[in-house]
């Protein structure tokens, strides 16, 4: 398959800068930009079985084994991102929370719309994955501030990595989000600004542990249950929306090891409510044309993955004839 870098780089940037905001996932990008199922199963292959590769075929070999030209370019465009777009967002998040949050509010909810159309065709058991999907995107935020109870700052670090990167792998499950719930969403987005290197190796570790043990489950869901664990993605998602809607009100929360707030539960508002208790303009017109952009930009990005896979597809039956 001709691999084209630009491509995977921009992809990569779009999740990095996704993951960056809390409330969005870098897995919601990778699905609807059709990679998803491919980066699951490239990271799958990070194990035992890249040593037997290389034993037998050299780099050539191992370089085909772990996918290299799609991973390679894909990660690039993540850490870019993280370093650069990532902090156009975050000034986003503190200058223009509304509209930002109205963007990823419409991408989302149109991702809901592509993970419920990309299964076979829907069955009534299907409802218990979307269940349970759905009741995981509520309960998890209110666990996170459990990590803390692991006592050793290093551990903590390193578990908080582990969980982040592996919500950031399933589409609706924001790591940022959760990082922000455990209070260290200032401290890793902190030490990435400042190069922390001691804090970036424990979360580093924490991720590499997260990505062999998640991506090898996702893998075999989707291998083993493939519409049942796309009604779970749908689930997640769904259940992330209302992080992101952007009219409501914090009423409860608590404080993190540092002094972060952390959010425990929001009331959500209709938006001249919102502009009734805040004494402020509650941009209607500016959200909701940025969540229909957010929406266009799904489905013109779906369209485009779709339009690749076929042709794609239609390629191999070319070459098989």
């Amino acid at each position: 398959m001709k691999r084209r870098p630009i491509g995977l780089f921009l992809k990569g940037a779009g999740m990095g800068a996704a993951d960056a905001v809390p409330g969005v996932s870098g897995g919601t990008i990778a699905f609807i930009t059709g990679i998803y199922e491919e980066l699951i199963n490239t990271i799958k292959q990070f194990g035992p079985s890249a040593f037997g590769a290389w034993h037998r075929e050299g780099w050539v070999g191992l370089s085909r084994h772990l996918n290299l030209a799609f991973l390679i370019p894909l990660l690039l465009g993540v850490a870019v991102s993280l370093v650069s777009v990532a902090h156009l967002a975050l000034w986003l998040m503190e200058a223009q929370p509304l509209l930002l949050e109205g963007f990823f509010f419409g991408l989302v909810a149109a991702s809901a719309l592509v993970v419920g159309q990309a299964g076979e065709r829907w069955k009534i058991w299907y409802l218990l994955p979307l269940l349970i999907g759905l009741m995981l995107a509520e309960w998890l935020p209110s666990l996170m501030p459990l990590v803390l109870m692991a006592g050793n700052e290093s551990l903590v670090v390193i578990l908080a990595g582990a969980i982040a990167i592996s919500a950031m792998l399933l589409p609706g499950v924001s790591g940022s989000f959760l990082l922000l719930t455990m209070g260290l969403y200032g401290t890793i987005m902190g030490a990435i600004r400042s190069f922390d290197l001691g804090i970036i190796m424990l979360f580093g570790m924490g991720c590499i542990i997260g990505l062999a043990l998640s991506s090898r489950l996702l893998s075999w869901l989707l291998r083993r249950y493939h519409g049942a664990t796309l009604q779970l993605l749908l689930g997640f998602i769904v259940g992330s929306l209302p992080v992101l809607w952007p009219w409501r009100e914090l009423l409860r929360y608590q404080l993190g090891p540092d002094g972060q707030m952390i959010p425990l539960d929001y009331r959500y508002l209709l938006p001249s409510d919102y502009a009734v208790l805040t004494g402020a303009s509650a941009q209607v017109t500016g959200v909701i044309t940025l969540m229909v952009v957010g929406a266009l930009l799904v489905v013109a990005l779906n369209r485009r993955a779709a339009t690749h896979a076929q042709h794609h597809s239609t390629d191999n039956r070319s070459i098989d004839r």
